[in-house]
């Protein structure tokens, strides 16, 4: 079976220029994944997305709304990234093999809670009407290709912790700060299908309150993972003054999960620093 090997590109927050889009030509992934919160409402990033010839997939966040209610910031966006923008539909990518689900776009998580400018774009959808969204969209991959549920912010049921990879760090106390419209979905979906992996962003990696650092992987009992990629600043420098660019990775061969990490490139190719978060256990060979 091929190995199938996806970037997943945290929130941005304006990071991203020509340096990233030759990288991603160095690194060649088989696909990227972007999980939102390009920019405030600017349509530079699209922009600069739409000229990638790589297969891709993108979510916007709350901060794509760029505050303004009309929701003309949004649409502009939704314009420039074309099909790239998978919102509660389904887009299955051929070349590689890859089936992508876009859940709610511009969650800021606590819930649910349709902001003004997503209204203006998508009408008045209840919980119940974007739960069965994103389900539907679920059942209708191809089950031969593997699946990734892409959303802004991960779902509810994940820990309430303030270091749990969707707990609200910033008040006291802490508690779940996840989706509970894509918990709703994905408990439901599973029920007829294997969802292996759901990525996402919003909830920074760095804690604002007491420092250190947010747990960016989960497993729950049915065996989905769950990878948030927000590492914020995504362009960075290590010790030695090296620049850093981040990426989220995942491997798949076939439609099995075999490998999660982080990884820090140099802008011009080699990959300085990988943290492995999990992989396929070694066969246990026969003594």
């Amino acid at each position: 079976m091929a190995e199938l090997s996806i970037a997943i590109a945290g929130d941005l927050h304006d990071q991203w220029d020509r340096s990233d889009q030759q990288l991603l030509a160095r690194i060649a992934p088989d696909a990227l994944l972007l999980v939102g919160d390009l920019s405030d409402g600017r349509a530079r990033i699209p922009r600069l997305l739409a000229e990638l010839d790589l297969p891709m997939a993108c979510i916007l966040g709350n901060h794509d709304t760029g505050r303004d209610p009309s929701g003309s910031r949004l649409q502009r966006q939704i314009g420039l990234l074309g099909e790239r923008h998978c919102a509660w539909r389904l887009r299955e990518l051929h070349p590689p093999g890859l089936a992508v689900v876009g859940a709610r776009p511009g969650s800021a998580g606590g819930g649910f809670h349709l902001s003004q400018a997503v209204r203006s774009v998508y009408g008045p959808l209840t919980m119940e009407d974007s739960a069965g969204r994103i389900e539907a969209a679920c059942l209708a991959a191809d089950p031969a290709l593997p699946l990734v549920l892409l959303a802004h912010c991960g779902p509810s049921g994940l820990g309430s912790g303030p270091d749990d990879p969707c707990g609200r760090d910033w008040k006291v106390p802490a508690c779940d700060w996840g989706d509970q419209d894509l918990a709703v979905a994905i408990a439901r979906a599973r029920r007829q299908r294997p969802l292996p992996l759901v990525v996402f962003g919003h909830m920074h990696h760095r804690l604002r309150r007491g420092g250190g650092e947010r747990r960016s992987l989960h497993r729950d009992s049915a065996g989905t993972f769950y990878l948030n990629a927000a590492c914020v600043p995504r362009h960075g420098h290590d010790p030695h003054g090296r620049a850093l660019r981040h990426f989220g990775w995942a491997v798949f061969r076939g439609t099995e999960l075999e490998r999660l990490s982080h990884r820090w490139y140099d802008p011009d190719g080699p990959l300085l620093y990988e943290q492995t978060l999990w992989m396929v256990p070694a066969p246990v060979l026969p003594c």
